[in-house]
């Protein structure tokens, strides 16, 4: 399926787990980072657009301007809730008849969207006392959590840390063979096994090979399962008992990874994991795909789930954004403020379509990465 991976031998059943060391390829010029502006263009014209034009029209705000900011909001997916609770002080006091400006109403919209979406932030993780840190990536299937994993994968080894990959999802060959085209590229080995091999097996080594090789972080990437399906869900519970059998505090982030487009089913995939996995992290992908956006807000007013990413793309490039409360809501704004400071910003290249297909015309050089402490 990647023409330009290495191909390895068909390996039994009974010799499941394999280890790919992943070498870096040779550097090369890497493509400029497609600005995080650009990418959330469709967001940016879409509700901010609207938002700027309702602006506009009046100077003064009265319960009509109130009611179209209602519609702008919820048909960005803000949700019904959420929407509520950020117009409710506004509109109390032009019940009470006090007068409210344009730009007095778009601050405090600002300030109560800031409230929502500031969690705090996580630094990198790094080795704990009794092994790797281990971050668990789960989510239904094509919301892009392989991706995300090389991506958030590729970071981390700038940042100094020795990384190994466990590609958990047995039931797809071809996101094994994903897994090990980014551990080539951001220089991660990869655990992994024979089709169909139990996920929990291949977790095991995992831990046992990141352990071995003093790993700071073992990432692990999951088939994607339905948050409605018992019996996926129960294989989830069963991969967390096969980490704690040899690491008890592990896992020790839970990170789901929702698409953006599909707007309040992300909001429900989220409950439903949430209830069953106990989230430590969300990353939304595909904001780049939609006019709206807003179910970032819905997530992380109901969960209190710090939103650790948001994806914009499949490239390996990632750039760095900082909330800032007092940063000005012009109208000139270019994108939503997102409170990560490490927001992952990836440059599209969509050869390949949305699925898990080959995306050839994307390679990039990775970092030179540091050794995994021994």
């Amino acid at each position: 399926m990647f023409g330009f991976l290495k191909k390895t031998k068909e390996t039994p059943k009974d010799e499941a787990i394999k280890v790919e060391n992943t070498t870096p390829p040779v550097s090369a010029a890497a493509e400029p980072v497609k600005p995080l502006i650009s990418a959330l263009s469709k967001s940016r014209e879409g509700l901010w657009g609207r938002i700027k034009g309702l602006f506009s029209l009046s100077k003064k705000v009265d319960e009509e301007t109130i009611a179209e900011m209602e519609a702008i909001l919820i048909g960005a997916d803000v949700g019904v809730a959420t929407t509520a609770e950020l117009l409710e002080s506004t509109r109390e006091e032009v019940k009470a008849g006090r007068d409210v400006s344009a730009e007095a109403f778009r601050e405090a919209l600002k300030s109560k969207m800031l409230g929502v979406l500031t969690a705090p932030n996580s630094e990198t993780p790094s080795r704990r006392q009794d092994g790797p840190s281990v971050v668990l990536v789960i989510g239904v299937n094509g919301v892009g959590k392989t991706t995300t994993v090389g991506k958030v994968a590729s970071k981390w080894r700038k940042e100094g840390r020795g990384i190994i990959l466990c590609a958990a999802d047995t039931f797809r060959a071809a996101a094994v063979e994903q897994l090990i085209m980014w551990g080539e590229r951001v220089g991660a080995p990869v655990v992994h096994g024979a089709e169909n091999a139990k996920p929990a097996t291949v977790v095991f080594d995992g831990i046992t090979r990141a352990q071995k090789d003093n790993a700071d972080i073992l990432m692990i990437d999951t088939a994607g399962r339905l948050h409605n399906k018992q019996n996926l869900m129960s294989e989830l519970e069963g991969i967390k008992n096969s980490l704690q059998r040899h690491q008890p505090s592990a896992p020790h982030e839970v990170w789901l990874v929702v698409d953006g487009a599909t707007g309040q089913n992300a909001l429900i995939q989220a409950r439903e994991f949430n209830n069953i996995a106990k989230l430590t992290g969300v990353i939304i992908t595909k904001l780049d795909g939609t006019a709206k956006g807003g179910i970032v807000l819905a997530i992380a007013r109901e969960l209190k789930i710090p939103i650790r990413f948001i994806g914009v793309g499949e490239g390996v490039e990632t750039c760095d954004h900082s909330c800032q409360k007092n940063s000005s809501m012009r109208s000139s704004a270019k994108a939503m403020p997102i409170p990560c400071k490490r927001l992952l910003c990836l440059r599209m290249q969509r050869s390949g379509g949305r699925g898990g297909g080959s995306r050839s015309a994307d390679r990039l050089a990775p970092p030179a990465p540091p050794p995994i402490r021994s």
